[in-house]
């Protein structure tokens, strides 16, 4: 019999660790000019989907410029995978509606983390990505060194909708025993 990966000499489960790179902290920074989904304005949150990963933010009332300021983390295993993010309008007596969407993928974040750097001086930038009609950046997003971290500020244009973005910030973190 060969050693599967629930077989007793393995531990008998499936270690969470085996494949896990790290954790990925979403902030939630803001909304700017959201759609108006309410009679003036709208009750607006955002739901981050990776892979079977579900998060989301508290619901801001009655802004179409909510600042959330919230962290969101998510376990890395496949940095492949794209992060989907939707904003909705709560609704209490009705389905929460839409309010656009956007699509990022984490690879050259990825790529930054690798690099392995140590003592840049702070702000200085790795990577700079363009928006196009490939990804939904609003504007230059830039990778940069940051108080010792690699982190990527993103302003993320929403489709699907008549108006509306959302700034969010990405910043790794190492788990011991991870792979990443």
């Amino acid at each position: 019999m060969r050693d599967s990966p629930s077989s007793p000499k393995s531990g008998g489960r499936l270690s969470l660790m085996e494949n896990l790179l790290g954790l990925l902290r979403i902030r939630i920074i803001r909304g700017v000019n959201l759609a108006v989904r309410d009679v003036r304005s709208s009750d607006p949150y955002v739901v981050v989907k990776m892979g079977k990963q579900k998060l989301k933010t508290r619901v801001i009332k009655k802004d179409v410029n909510p600042e959330w300021n919230e962290d969101l983390t998510l376990t890395v295993s496949d940095p492949n995978l794209p992060i989907k993010l939707t904003v909705y309008d709560h609704d209490t007596f009705t389905k929460d509606d839409k309010m656009g969407r956007a699509e990022f993928d984490i690879k050259s974040f990825m790529e930054a983390l690798k690099m392995n750097l140590k003592n840049l001086p702070s702000e200085t930038i790795i990577t700079r990505l363009l928006p196009s009609r490939q990804n939904c950046l609003a504007e230059e997003s830039c990778i940069v060194w940051k108080n010792g971290k690699v982190v990527q500020d993103i302003y993320l244009r929403l489709k699907n909708v008549e108006c509306g973005e959302v700034e969010i910030q990405l910043q790794w973190i190492e788990l011991p025993k991870s792979k990443g």
